[in-house]
Protein backbone atom coordinates (compact mmCIF):
# COMPACT_ATOMS: atom_id res chain seq x y z
CA UNK A 1 0.00 0.00 0.00
CA UNK A 2 0.90 3.71 -1.00
CA UNK A 3 -0.09 6.74 0.83
CA UNK A 4 -0.34 10.36 0.32
CA UNK A 5 -1.48 13.12 2.00
CA UNK A 6 -4.68 14.45 2.39
CA UNK A 7 -4.42 18.11 0.71
CA UNK A 8 -2.37 20.31 2.85
CA UNK A 9 -2.66 18.94 5.88
CA UNK A 10 -0.14 16.54 7.23
CA UNK A 11 -2.68 13.53 7.40
CA UNK A 12 -1.91 10.58 4.84
CA UNK A 13 -4.31 8.36 4.10
CA UNK A 14 -3.90 4.89 2.07
CA UNK A 15 -4.39 4.85 -2.19
CA UNK A 16 -7.17 2.22 -1.00
CA UNK A 17 -9.97 2.63 1.90
CA UNK A 18 -12.41 0.58 3.16
CA UNK A 19 -16.27 1.48 3.17
CA UNK A 20 -18.76 0.14 5.50
CA UNK A 21 -21.56 1.36 3.64
CA UNK A 22 -22.67 -2.04 2.65
CA UNK A 23 -21.82 -5.97 3.81
CA UNK A 24 -20.88 -5.16 7.36
CA UNK A 25 -24.59 -4.68 8.65
CA UNK A 26 -26.45 -7.27 10.90
CA UNK A 27 -27.96 -8.67 7.85
CA UNK A 28 -24.41 -10.04 6.99
CA UNK A 29 -22.32 -12.32 8.57
CA UNK A 30 -19.68 -10.79 11.19
CA UNK A 31 -17.17 -13.19 11.03
CA UNK A 32 -16.63 -12.48 7.03
CA UNK A 33 -16.90 -9.08 7.77
CA UNK A 34 -14.05 -9.10 10.47
CA UNK A 35 -12.23 -11.21 8.10
CA UNK A 36 -12.32 -8.73 5.82
CA UNK A 37 -11.63 -5.81 7.64
CA UNK A 38 -8.24 -7.83 9.19
CA UNK A 39 -7.04 -8.37 5.53
CA UNK A 40 -7.43 -4.97 4.80
CA UNK A 41 -5.72 -3.79 7.94
CA UNK A 42 -2.89 -6.20 7.22
CA UNK A 43 -2.27 -5.27 3.80
CA UNK A 44 -1.66 -1.59 4.82
CA UNK A 45 -5.40 0.12 4.71
CA UNK A 46 -5.71 2.38 7.53
CA UNK A 47 -8.49 4.32 6.71
CA UNK A 48 -12.13 2.91 7.73
CA UNK A 49 -14.81 5.31 6.36
CA UNK A 50 -18.47 4.54 7.80
CA UNK A 51 -22.00 6.75 8.91
CA UNK A 52 -24.38 7.18 10.64
CA UNK A 53 -27.03 5.09 8.90
CA UNK A 54 -24.93 2.37 7.36
CA UNK A 55 -26.22 -1.00 7.65
CA UNK A 56 -29.06 -2.55 7.54
CA UNK A 57 -30.33 -1.53 10.24
CA UNK A 58 -29.08 1.95 10.64
CA UNK A 59 -26.42 2.10 12.65
CA UNK A 60 -25.54 -1.45 13.11
CA UNK A 61 -22.16 -1.40 10.93
CA UNK A 62 -20.86 1.21 13.78
CA UNK A 63 -22.14 -1.03 16.25
CA UNK A 64 -20.33 -4.56 14.48
CA UNK A 65 -16.97 -1.81 13.93
CA UNK A 66 -17.17 -1.42 17.30
CA UNK A 67 -16.74 -4.93 18.07
CA UNK A 68 -13.74 -5.50 15.51
CA UNK A 69 -11.83 -2.24 17.56
CA UNK A 70 -12.31 -4.69 20.74
CA UNK A 71 -11.06 -7.97 18.82
CA UNK A 72 -9.85 -7.46 15.36
CA UNK A 73 -8.49 -4.19 15.72
CA UNK A 74 -7.56 -4.51 19.94
CA UNK A 75 -4.44 -2.13 20.35
CA UNK A 76 -4.19 -0.25 17.30
CA UNK A 77 -6.17 2.84 17.40
CA UNK A 78 -3.49 4.92 16.56
CA UNK A 79 -2.65 3.35 13.57
CA UNK A 80 -6.12 4.07 12.38
CA UNK A 81 -8.06 6.52 10.60
CA UNK A 82 -11.75 6.16 10.93
CA UNK A 83 -14.29 8.13 9.61
CA UNK A 84 -18.54 8.44 10.01
CA UNK A 85 -21.08 11.15 8.70
CA UNK A 86 -24.36 12.74 9.39
CA UNK A 87 -27.01 13.88 7.19
CA UNK A 88 -29.21 11.40 6.16
CA UNK A 89 -32.14 10.32 7.71
CA UNK A 90 -30.75 8.85 10.85
CA UNK A 91 -34.00 8.82 13.25
CA UNK A 92 -37.72 9.36 13.07
CA UNK A 93 -38.86 12.86 13.86
CA UNK A 94 -37.47 16.55 12.83
CA UNK A 95 -34.24 16.00 14.59
CA UNK A 96 -32.88 13.16 13.05
CA UNK A 97 -32.21 14.36 8.88
CA UNK A 98 -30.27 17.36 7.40
CA UNK A 99 -27.73 19.51 8.55
CA UNK A 100 -29.36 20.99 11.83
CA UNK A 101 -26.35 21.70 15.01
CA UNK A 102 -28.40 19.49 16.76
CA UNK A 103 -28.87 16.41 14.19
CA UNK A 104 -25.46 16.73 13.28
CA UNK A 105 -23.60 16.54 17.04
CA UNK A 106 -26.16 14.17 18.66
CA UNK A 107 -25.61 12.31 15.92
CA UNK A 108 -21.79 12.59 15.83
CA UNK A 109 -22.51 11.59 19.83
CA UNK A 110 -24.66 8.58 18.90
CA UNK A 111 -21.87 7.48 16.85
CA UNK A 112 -19.14 7.39 19.54
CA UNK A 113 -21.61 5.52 21.38
CA UNK A 114 -21.54 2.57 19.17
CA UNK A 115 -18.04 2.75 18.44
CA UNK A 116 -16.57 2.77 21.85
CA UNK A 117 -14.77 5.42 20.97
CA UNK A 118 -13.79 8.72 22.13
CA UNK A 119 -13.05 10.30 18.81
CA UNK A 120 -13.45 10.01 14.93
CA UNK A 121 -10.42 11.09 12.78
CA UNK A 122 -13.06 12.90 10.56
CA UNK A 123 -16.00 13.87 10.94
CA UNK A 124 -18.28 14.47 7.85
CA UNK A 125 -21.29 17.01 7.33
CA UNK A 126 -22.98 13.65 4.78
CA UNK A 127 -24.49 15.70 2.31
CA UNK A 128 -25.64 19.58 1.58
CA UNK A 129 -28.84 20.68 3.41
CA UNK A 130 -30.33 23.83 1.94
CA UNK A 131 -32.92 23.99 4.53
CA UNK A 132 -30.36 24.49 6.73
CA UNK A 133 -27.57 27.54 6.78
CA UNK A 134 -24.44 26.41 6.15
CA UNK A 135 -23.13 28.96 8.12
CA UNK A 136 -25.23 26.31 11.31
CA UNK A 137 -23.73 23.12 9.83
CA UNK A 138 -19.94 24.68 9.41
CA UNK A 139 -20.06 25.71 12.91
CA UNK A 140 -21.17 22.09 13.85
CA UNK A 141 -18.47 21.05 12.50
CA UNK A 142 -15.74 23.86 13.98
CA UNK A 143 -17.11 23.02 17.46
CA UNK A 144 -17.06 19.19 16.83
CA UNK A 145 -13.28 19.55 16.34
CA UNK A 146 -12.33 21.65 18.82
CA UNK A 147 -14.36 19.57 21.34
CA UNK A 148 -12.11 16.90 20.73
CA UNK A 149 -14.85 14.60 19.18
CA UNK A 150 -13.21 14.46 15.73
CA UNK A 151 -9.77 15.63 14.70
CA UNK A 152 -11.17 16.85 11.54
CA UNK A 153 -13.77 18.27 9.40
CA UNK A 154 -14.87 17.15 6.02
CA UNK A 155 -17.63 17.26 3.62
CA UNK A 156 -19.62 15.42 1.35
CA UNK A 157 -21.51 15.66 -1.78
CA UNK A 158 -21.70 19.29 -1.87
CA UNK A 159 -22.40 21.21 -4.99
CA UNK A 160 -19.00 23.55 -6.00
CA UNK A 161 -20.89 26.86 -4.68
CA UNK A 162 -21.44 25.32 -1.68
CA UNK A 163 -18.37 23.80 -1.00
CA UNK A 164 -16.00 27.19 -1.85
CA UNK A 165 -18.30 28.58 1.25
CA UNK A 166 -17.82 25.73 3.25
CA UNK A 167 -14.05 26.18 2.83
CA UNK A 168 -13.80 29.19 3.65
CA UNK A 169 -16.06 29.59 6.59
CA UNK A 170 -14.35 26.52 8.36
CA UNK A 171 -10.54 28.19 7.33
CA UNK A 172 -12.13 31.15 9.22
CA UNK A 173 -12.00 29.95 12.26
CA UNK A 174 -8.70 27.79 11.83
CA UNK A 175 -10.29 24.41 11.83
CA UNK A 176 -9.86 23.91 7.58
CA UNK A 177 -11.78 21.30 6.19
CA UNK A 178 -9.63 18.11 5.46
CA UNK A 179 -11.32 16.17 2.95
CA UNK A 180 -14.60 16.46 0.12
CA UNK A 181 -15.53 13.29 -0.07
CA UNK A 182 -18.16 12.72 -3.84
CA UNK A 183 -19.18 9.82 -5.97
CA UNK A 184 -16.61 9.38 -8.84
CA UNK A 185 -15.96 6.49 -11.29
CA UNK A 186 -15.93 5.75 -15.09
CA UNK A 187 -19.91 5.91 -15.14
CA UNK A 188 -20.49 8.90 -12.80
CA UNK A 189 -18.17 12.24 -13.98
CA UNK A 190 -19.66 15.08 -12.39
CA UNK A 191 -17.01 15.85 -9.98
CA UNK A 192 -14.54 16.87 -13.08
CA UNK A 193 -17.29 19.62 -13.40
CA UNK A 194 -15.30 22.15 -10.47
CA UNK A 195 -15.53 20.23 -7.72
CA UNK A 196 -11.75 18.77 -8.09
CA UNK A 197 -10.57 21.41 -9.14
CA UNK A 198 -12.14 23.61 -6.03
CA UNK A 199 -10.77 21.13 -3.71
CA UNK A 200 -7.22 21.20 -4.95
CA UNK A 201 -6.87 24.98 -5.14
CA UNK A 202 -8.33 25.07 -1.48
CA UNK A 203 -5.55 22.85 -0.19
CA UNK A 204 -8.82 19.66 0.56
CA UNK A 205 -8.04 16.46 -0.26
CA UNK A 206 -10.80 14.29 -1.96
CA UNK A 207 -11.42 11.07 -1.83
CA UNK A 208 -13.98 8.79 -4.10
CA UNK A 209 -16.88 6.32 -3.55
CA UNK A 210 -18.90 4.09 -5.46
CA UNK A 211 -15.46 3.85 -7.49
CA UNK A 212 -17.36 0.32 -9.02
CA UNK A 213 -20.76 2.41 -9.98
CA UNK A 214 -22.52 -0.30 -7.14
CA UNK A 215 -20.97 -3.24 -8.63
CA UNK A 216 -21.53 -2.38 -12.40
CA UNK A 217 -17.78 -2.03 -13.18
CA UNK A 218 -16.97 -5.34 -11.42
CA UNK A 219 -17.97 -6.92 -15.01
CA UNK A 220 -20.79 -9.58 -13.02
CA UNK A 221 -23.87 -7.70 -14.95
CA UNK A 222 -22.36 -8.41 -18.40
CA UNK A 223 -24.40 -11.98 -18.71
CA UNK A 224 -27.38 -10.77 -16.73
CA UNK A 225 -28.11 -9.75 -13.48
CA UNK A 226 -26.41 -12.65 -10.46
CA UNK A 227 -28.79 -13.53 -7.91
CA UNK A 228 -26.54 -12.39 -5.19
CA UNK A 229 -25.94 -8.80 -6.43
CA UNK A 230 -26.31 -5.50 -4.99
CA UNK A 231 -28.96 -4.77 -7.91
CA UNK A 232 -30.78 -8.87 -7.10
CA UNK A 233 -31.89 -7.39 -3.29
CA UNK A 234 -34.63 -5.24 -2.35
CA UNK A 235 -32.87 -2.95 -0.05
CA UNK A 236 -29.74 -2.30 -2.42
CA UNK A 237 -29.05 1.25 -3.94
CA UNK A 238 -28.73 -0.21 -7.41
CA UNK A 239 -32.24 -1.13 -8.94
CA UNK A 240 -32.46 -3.62 -11.67
CA UNK A 241 -33.31 -1.00 -13.69
CA UNK A 242 -30.65 1.21 -13.61
CA UNK A 243 -28.43 -2.59 -15.36
CA UNK A 244 -29.87 -1.37 -18.82
CA UNK A 245 -28.35 -2.34 -22.18
CA UNK A 246 -26.69 0.77 -23.17
CA UNK A 247 -25.12 0.47 -19.52
CA UNK A 248 -24.11 -3.29 -20.47
CA UNK A 249 -22.79 -2.38 -23.63
CA UNK A 250 -20.18 0.31 -22.24
CA UNK A 251 -18.94 -1.86 -19.38
CA UNK A 252 -18.02 -4.86 -22.06
CA UNK A 253 -15.90 -2.48 -24.10
CA UNK A 254 -14.45 -1.18 -20.97
CA UNK A 255 -14.04 -5.08 -19.70
CA UNK A 256 -12.03 -5.81 -22.89
CA UNK A 257 -9.47 -2.59 -22.21
CA UNK A 258 -8.78 -4.27 -18.95
CA UNK A 259 -8.17 -7.25 -20.10
CA UNK A 260 -6.13 -6.05 -22.68
CA UNK A 261 -3.76 -4.35 -19.49
CA UNK A 262 -4.16 -7.40 -18.07
CA UNK A 263 -6.25 -6.11 -15.10
CA UNK A 264 -9.97 -7.20 -14.17
CA UNK A 265 -12.15 -4.49 -14.57
CA UNK A 266 -12.78 -3.60 -11.10
CA UNK A 267 -8.82 -3.02 -10.76
CA UNK A 268 -8.81 -1.33 -14.10
CA UNK A 269 -11.91 1.16 -13.21
CA UNK A 270 -9.93 1.88 -9.52
CA UNK A 271 -6.13 2.29 -11.10
CA UNK A 272 -8.42 4.99 -13.46
CA UNK A 273 -9.25 6.90 -10.10
CA UNK A 274 -5.64 7.01 -8.73
CA UNK A 275 -4.08 8.01 -11.34
CA UNK A 276 -5.65 11.79 -11.22
CA UNK A 277 -3.61 13.38 -8.57
CA UNK A 278 -6.18 15.30 -7.22
CA UNK A 279 -7.88 12.01 -6.01
CA UNK A 280 -6.46 11.24 -2.73
CA UNK A 281 -7.89 7.85 -1.77
CA UNK A 282 -10.59 5.28 -3.26
CA UNK A 283 -13.14 3.95 -0.92
CA UNK A 284 -13.76 0.36 -2.03
CA UNK A 285 -16.28 -2.41 -0.64
CA UNK A 286 -16.10 -5.89 -0.53
CA UNK A 287 -18.20 -8.59 0.14
CA UNK A 288 -15.14 -11.02 0.26
CA UNK A 289 -11.57 -10.76 1.15
CA UNK A 290 -11.04 -12.35 -2.18
CA UNK A 291 -12.66 -9.43 -3.35
CA UNK A 292 -11.01 -6.60 -1.76
CA UNK A 293 -7.59 -8.67 -2.62
CA UNK A 294 -8.44 -7.91 -6.23
CA UNK A 295 -9.44 -4.54 -5.60
CA UNK A 296 -6.45 -3.52 -3.85
CA UNK A 297 -4.09 -4.87 -6.91
CA UNK A 298 -5.23 -1.61 -8.66
CA UNK A 299 -2.55 -0.28 -7.58
CA UNK A 300 -0.06 -1.83 -9.11
CA UNK A 301 -1.15 -0.45 -12.43
CA UNK A 302 -2.57 2.87 -12.35
CA UNK A 303 -0.77 4.35 -15.40
CA UNK A 304 -2.69 4.55 -18.70
CA UNK A 305 -1.39 5.20 -22.44
CA UNK A 306 -2.96 8.42 -23.78
CA UNK A 307 -4.74 5.68 -26.34
CA UNK A 308 -6.23 4.16 -23.58
CA UNK A 309 -7.41 7.50 -22.37
CA UNK A 310 -9.30 8.43 -25.01
CA UNK A 311 -10.60 5.33 -25.58
CA UNK A 312 -12.36 5.50 -22.31
CA UNK A 313 -13.59 8.87 -23.06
Amino acid sequence: MTYTYCGSSGLQLPRISLGLWHNFGDTDRFDVAADIVKYAFDNGITHFDLANNYGPPAGSAEVNFGRMLKTTLAGHRDELVISTKAGHLMWPGPYGDGGSRKYLIGSLDQSLRRMGLEYVDIFYSHRYDPQTPIEETMQALIDVVKQGKALYAGISKYPVAEAEKAYKLLAAQHVPCLVNQDRYSLLSRHVESGVLDAAERNGVGFVAFSPLAQGLLSAKYLNGIPSDSRAAKPHGFLQREQVTEEIVKKVAQLNELALRRGQTLAEMAIAWLLKDARVTSVIVGASSVEQLKQNIGAVNNATFTSEELEQIG
